[in-house]
């Protein structure tokens, strides 16, 4: 059998008449939470741990950037440094996983903490027994782990020799990284991803300052200019090292799956203005289609290569890459999705702008929006589901979506996050909407389904969990985890297969 056929149709059968019966979700749907080894892990220079981008984050705000700083200042607090320490509480918060009834953990692994400079021949053993511990951990409770290589992070020794993935020698030496993963945790971990967000690579300048630098391009060297040929030179090289992943997977390992990891957001016309449409089209192509298109089809979309030439970008490549892309397509698509926003082609409509996931747009004036300007669009969700579906016919995994907001701690303890009920509530009820369309839809992974710091912001008062933790902006806290009402709403949800929402 191929290996896709190893992940089954999630609804749906279809009768001798040709009808489909669909109900909501599949038995064994994938429900869980998903984190990142950057923003939660804590620890950064533990057990032989090399200093990772995020390392030299600093702070921030929603109104002050964060800042890259390659010497570390005294005094300046530097949140991934101990970020929630999970290193340290693994074991506490798997186990309030598995009592909200977790059937998927999505996390990541950090490069540095198994080959502290990204080039060492070897990996450190004792980052790799860590992330053993913790997969164990995870078996131990009926957890499949859902294991991201790549999460906005690698180590700044490569940024250093190569400004990170603008240099080819990266492949190398992320394949040496990936192939020790994959050998080590075979029988472990069955779900792999490769690049998070991978395409937020075409669209740094409207990106914080810092996350370009996290990803490892376009800037990630201060005296190195942000130039778009350095940035698609750079996600070149990312979609040959993920392909060629895929290809090291399914020949030594037949049963390991990976997939892809996109943001998703519609951009939708501001109007039906025909200059409109085809500015949401060419936006989308950008954005959405891209690099998806590259790792799920396995070659480059003729859309780019027109943009290529209009825009003077050459993108070198070596005579094997285009068999590479080829043979290494994804088994199954996964996104995150937080917002929309809108388009206009009109000048005088452009200013009335959003913030959002990394880039922001034009206002919708039928949506509200958080309070740190990301605009609500639950039906954006069920759009963007059937848009996959129908453009790619794979499994599909929201593997984020979730909403950030300061949460208060009551006297007796408790913390009443009906807002994030609700935020999570409107948009599962359009999952199974388009379940119903026919979306062969797999798994549900909110993003921070325990406290921990902000990657576009760097800040803890963000939070996302349903687990809140005792950490705060200035760097204080117990790190004492504590349950939130939405804890025991999202266990409900997933005892009852998202059928009591």
């Amino acid at each position: 059998m191929d290996v896709r056929g190893a992940i089954v149709l999630a609804k749906g059968s279809i009768d001798e008449r040709g009808d489909m019966t669909v109900s909501a979700f599949c038995d064994g749907f994938l429900w869980g939470g998903a984190t990142a080894a950057n923003q939660y892990e804590g620890a950064w220079d533990v057990d032989g741990k090399g200093v990772s981008i995020p390392d030299i984050c600093t702070g921030g705000s929603a109104k002050v950037s964060k800042r890259i700083t390659p010497e570390l200042e005294e005094g300046t607090l530097y949140p991934s440094h101990e970020a929630v320490d999970f290193y340290h509480h693994y074991e506490e918060d798997i186990a309030l996983f598995a009592e909200m009834g977790f059937k998927v953990f999505r996390m990541s692994v950090n490069w540095s903490r198994v080959f502290p400079t990204g080039m060492e021949e070897e990996p450190n053993e004792a980052g790799l027994a860590f992330y053993e511990r913790v997969f164990d951990c995870c078996h131990a409770h009926g957890i499949e782990p859902l294991v991201t290589i790549s999460h906005y992070e690698m180590p700044y020794a490569l940024v250093e020799r190569c400004n990170g993935w603008e240099g080819r020698e990266c492949i190398e030496h992320f394949m040496r990284y990936a192939r020790t993963l994959l050998d080590r945790f075979n029988g472990k971990v069955k779900y792999w991803l490769t690049f998070n967000e991978i395409n937020t690579g075409t669209r740094v300048p409207g990106m914080s300052s810092s996350l370009g630098t996290i990803k490892g391009y376009a800037g990630a060297r201060a005296d190195l200019p942000d130039l778009p040929a350095v940035r698609f030179q750079a996600l070149h090289h990312q979609f040959v090292a993920s392909a060629e992943v895929v290809r090291y997977a399914h020949a030594a390992y037949p049963d390991i799956l990976v997939g892809n990891m996109a943001l998703f957001a519609p951009m939708y016309p501001l109007t039906c203005d025909p200059h409109d449409m085809l500015l949401s089209q060419s936006e989308m192509h950008m954005l959405n289609w891209f690099c998806s298109d590259v790792q799920v089809r396995g070659e480059y979309p003729g859309y780019i290569k027109r943009y290529f030439r209009e825009n003077g970008i050459e993108v070198t490549m070596e005579r094997q890459d285009e068999q590479v892309l080829r043979e290494g397509t994804v088994d199954f698509f996964t996104f995150s999705y937080y917002m929309s926003c809108c388009v206009s082609s009109n000048p005088a409509k452009q200013a009335d702008t959003t913030g959002g996931n990394v880039f922001g747009g034009i206002r919708n004036p039928f949506l509200k929006a958080s309070e740190w300007g990301w605009q609500v669009d639950p039906e954006g969700l069920r759009w963007s589901l059937n848009e996959i579906w129908d453009r790619y016919q794979l499994p599909i995994m929201i593997v984020e979506n979730g909403l950030g907001a300061k949460d208060e701690v009551e006297e007796d303890g408790s913390i009443h996050d009906q807002y994030r009920i609700d935020y999570l509530r409107s948009h599962i009820q359009q999952m199974a909407e388009a379940v119903k369309d026919g979306v062969n839809l797999i798994g549900y992974t909110p993003w921070g389904c325990i406290d921990l710091v902000s990657a576009s912001t760097g800040e803890m008062k963000k939070r996302y969990g349903f687990i809140y933790v005792d950490k705060h902006d200035d760097g204080t806290g117990t790190l004492a985890r504590s349950r939130k009402d939405s804890f025991y709403w999202y266990k409900k949800v997933i005892e009852s297969n998202g059928a009591e929402l």
